[in-house]
């Protein structure tokens, strides 16, 4: 079993939305770097963002600085295949998380979805991003991706350190220096590193279960993918039948995965009648993953849904600061402005060859999480 983390007090923590504003900030942390970097992404592509890293991450390499790199092996498959060769001969370490193999079978499908990177043991961005244009510079329909970030300093960062060190060690049977110390208080915000270890660990999901089940004012969540556990439609519906605000603001018609866009909608009937509000986002493709519950919210990787809790590692923050909170909630409030209300009349009265992919794809991900 992983090491499970505290609550750490003191912290400062920073939300930033959309790539042209955490872009930046990571390269300029990345630039500023005197000891080590840790990075651990997902999602890596070819591109002028991914282009952007490797200059600095070889650069830091050449003026001293420790560089680690993990990427999975599915989700980075193509800049492994293009762009790693530069990092290597730089002297960066570079791990792939399960590499694809046809003889793994079913194995393929365990990934590391976590979006970190650590600077000198003492600053962390957490969020939903990976390392590609689509989260700024894409010119496709729908583009470029809606996300979130946070960049945290203080005892918590020591805690994605260790975090980060536990998946190198096991990639890699080589022990990095841990952070023996909490880093010295920096703010006032409490924040909780939580994450997901496939079906092993699922201590993001217990955590907003807890807190959806004890709501008192609202329940606000925003999820790139909806798929979510029989509990989790459970606790949404039960508190909004006893007056508490619950909105959920979903991927619209532009996402990467169609087929979850039109599986999900089999949730809805229930869910509308419960009294949850349910908003599809219209732009461009929101993949941010967050949740605002009464004095509590939560930021991360994690979409709740069902495939990324039984097969992914995931990675959150959880936070308890009032301005953070409230922070959250405006960029929520926000996002409001941007989608359609799904109404539970005009739900009903939907057109038959849309029930009719629902049915179909709805089955078809039925099977798909039945596999072993």
């Amino acid at each position: 079993m992983r090491k499970r983390f505290p609550w750490r007090q003191g912290n400062a923590i920073e939300l930033m939305v959309d790539g042209e504003t955490f872009f930046p900030r990571m390269l300029s942390e990345i630039d500023q770097a005197r000891h080590s970097l840790l990075l651990e992404f997902y999602f890596v592509t070819p591109g002028m963002i991914a282009e952007k890293f490797i200059a600095a991450l070889i650069e830091a390499r050449q003026r001293g600085v420790m560089v680690k790199l993990i990427v999975d092996g599915f989700g980075a498959y193509r800049f492994i295949r293009a762009d790693s060769q530069p990092l290597q001969k730089a002297g960066i370490d570079l791990v792939v998380y399960n590499p694809l193999s046809a003889l793994k079978l079913t194995h393929n499908f365990a990934r590391d979805h976590r979006k970190l990177m650590v600077v000198d043991q003492q600053v962390a961005f957490i969020g939903g991003t990976g390392l590609s244009d689509v989260y700024w510079l894409s010119e496709a329909q729908g583009s470029p991706w809606h996300e979130l970030m946070a960049r945290v300093e203080g005892p918590v960062v020591a805690d994605a350190v260790n975090l980060f060190n536990q998946l190198w060690q096991r990639c890699t049977a080589q022990q990095l220096p841990s952070a023996a110390t909490l880093g010295q208080p920096c703010g006032d915000a409490d924040v909780r590193l939580r994450t997901v270890q496939g079906l092993y660990q699922q201590d993001i999901k217990s955590s907003f279960l807890h807190r959806v089940n004890r709501a008192e004012d609202k329940v606000w969540l925003m999820t790139a993918y909806f798929l979510p556990s029989f509990s989790i439609r459970h606790a949404l519906r039960s508190a909004a039948k006893r007056g508490v605000d619950v909105r959920l603001i979903i991927a619209g018609p532009y996402t990467d995965q169609p087929w979850v866009f039109h599986a999900s909608k089999r949730f809805y009937r229930r869910l509308l009648a419960a009294g949850v509000k349910i908003y599809e986002y219209q732009p461009r493709f929101l993949h941010a993953k967050m949740a605002v519950v009464d004095d509590w919210a939560t930021l991360g990787s994690c979409n709740l849904d069902h495939w990324n809790l039984r097969w992914n590692l995931e990675a959150n923050l959880e936070i308890r600061h009032s301005e953070s909170v409230q922070r959250m909630s405006e960029i929520f409030s926000s996002d409001l402005h941007h989608c359609i209300e799904v109404t539970y009349d005009v739900w009903q009265k939907r057109p038959w060859h849309r029930r009719l992919k629902e049915v179909v794809w709805a089955w078809i991900s039925h099977l798909v999480l039945k596999i072993k």
